[in-house]
């Protein structure tokens, strides 16, 4: 009976001690002219999830952008935040200047492409020249001045990601291919220039490790 109850409690600490998953799922953004910042995100492409007004009083509309699990709120009567107050708002790309490119054609007013040589340090022009993450950037605002930034992440920090390798679109997949395949050229130029027939399994190991911000294999 001991044996038990002791069993019990350790197994109820266990669960105790567990956290919860807490999955940032939506944000609000502030805007002045509804159909105006409706316009606006349905023309970058965003998916267009709801719109659901309820008298004249409260209208929620929720866009979520392209690959992402998480999405935008904005309408009437669901936040008290000034209009374009919100900034710093992170959008991740595999590949910033595509991602520049793509909004810019769609009618955003997009930034040039800069870095940064650290955190906090001053801007400078232009994509990385050594490709690193985290520290290739551009910038836009919606019509009422809501602020967004790209940010190009090729490469996890170690620790960042847990559980199983995942890619949220097959734009960010066909990315970590070819990151794949241009790691791969250099093994293969490394090991005398012959076919790995193995190839499949190197690609693995090393979008596996790439994605984990674990050391990537030579």
């Amino acid at each position: 009976m001991t044996s038990d109850k002791t069993r019990i409690e350790a197994t109820a600490g266990t669960r105790r001690a567990r956290p919860q998953d807490m999955k940032l799922e939506v944000t609000v953004i502030p805007v002045s002219d509804v159909e105006r910042a409706k316009r606006f995100y349905s023309n970058l492409g965003w998916r267009l999830d709801a719109d659901f007004p309820v008298g004249d009083s409260f209208r929620v509309i929720q866009f979520t952008p392209p690959g992402s699990p998480a999405s935008v709120h904005f309408g009437i009567g669901i936040t008290s935040a000034a209009p374009g107050s919100a900034s710093g708002n992170y959008l991740i790309v595999s590949d910033i200047e595509a991602a520049r490119a793509e909004l810019a054609g769609r009618g955003a007013d997009v930034s040039e492409v800069f870095h940064r040589g650290g955190p906090g340090q001053p801007a400078i022009g232009g994509r990385d020249p050594q490709g690193r993450s985290y520290v290739s950037f551009a910038t836009f605002k919606d019509p009422d001045g809501n602020g967004w930034l790209l940010q190009e992440i090729t490469e996890r920090f170690p620790g960042r990601v847990d559980g199983d390798t995942a890619f949220a679109s097959v734009v960010d997949l066909a990315a970590a291919l070819r990151r794949a395949a241009a790691a791969h050229g250099e093994h293969e130029k490394r090991e005398g220039g012959k076919h790995d027939e193995n190839w499949p399994d190197w690609y693995a190991e090393y979008m596996v490790a790439e994605h984990a911000g674990k050391e990537l294999p030579l």
